[in-house]
């Protein structure tokens, strides 16, 4: 059997680093995104290469722009096929709605919301030519509940998730599956801001007392493009009962 295509965007680091070394370990060639961390992400790609023995591919670039999706998509045609589509890359941003400046507001729903319609219009194609595929989009479980002070965040997520649906039913004729992942409080440099006495806060409010590392996420995000392609237009929260 051939080896497994795989894009995965915002992958220098986090969730989406942890994420692509697991489907390195099970012999897919990557294509690896990131919009800031090229150099890092490059060391990265050529680090799997060597340990697993894949082509490992890196696009870097802002994901929301048609350019870098474009790239993405040439990328990939080179290869001849499409299997696993990851898009993990987004960011947050904190604070009260009305101290929330317009383009703050423009750039979360772009690079979160946005960039969701421009990696699938650019890279679903290919998918439907093959008739098979998995799509799997990182999103939160504030796109499920809402979090006062993370209105934008949880109005872009919320969007991803109602995305997912949509799309998964657009493409499930063509044997593509779409789901989400909603992960709650991980490990993060994107909740670095918070102090530690801040984190420990919320994990006592969270049923499993503690808050994920990256690398557990990676291991539920590969177990659901592992799962039958049946499983589609879900929104899986990861949690550990936190928001459930």
């Amino acid at each position: 059997m051939n080896a497994r295509i795989a894009v995965v965007t915002g992958a220098s680091r986090g969730i989406g680093k942890e994420i692509a070394a697991k489907l390195a370990a099970e012999g897919c060639h990557l294509i690896l995104n990131c919009k800031t961390s090229g150099p890092l992400l490059i060391e990265y790609a050529a680090q799997l290469s060597k340990r697993y023995g894949i082509s490992c591919k890196t696009v870097i670039g802002d994901i929301s722009l048609p350019a870098t999706c474009r790239q993405i998509a040439a990328v990939t045609e080179n290869f001849g096929r499409l299997d696993l589509l990851v898009h993990n890359a987004g960011i947050s941003k904190t604070g009260l709605l009305h101290d929330l400046p317009e383009s703050a507001w423009n750039e979360l729903l772009s690079v979160n919301l946005s960039s969701c319609y421009q990696l699938c219009r650019h890279l679903t194609p290919i998918m439907i030519a093959q008739k098979s595929g998995k799509i799997l989009f990182l999103s939160s479980v504030w796109g499920l509940r809402g979090a006062s002070c993370e209105v934008a965040y949880s109005a872009s997520k919320g969007g991803v998730n109602a995305f997912t649906k949509a799309l998964a039913k657009e493409l499930a004729p063509s044997g593509i599956a779409v789901n989400a992942l909603a992960c709650g409080m991980i490990d993060t440099e994107m909740n670095a801001a918070y102090s530690e006495t801040e984190k420990q806060a919320i994990a006592e409010e969270i049923p499993a007392g503690r808050i994920a590392a990256p690398e557990e996420a990676a291991q539920m995000a590969l177990l659901l493009l592992k799962a039958p392609s049946y499983l589609t237009a879900q929104i899986i929260a990861f949690d550990g009962g936190w928001q459930s």
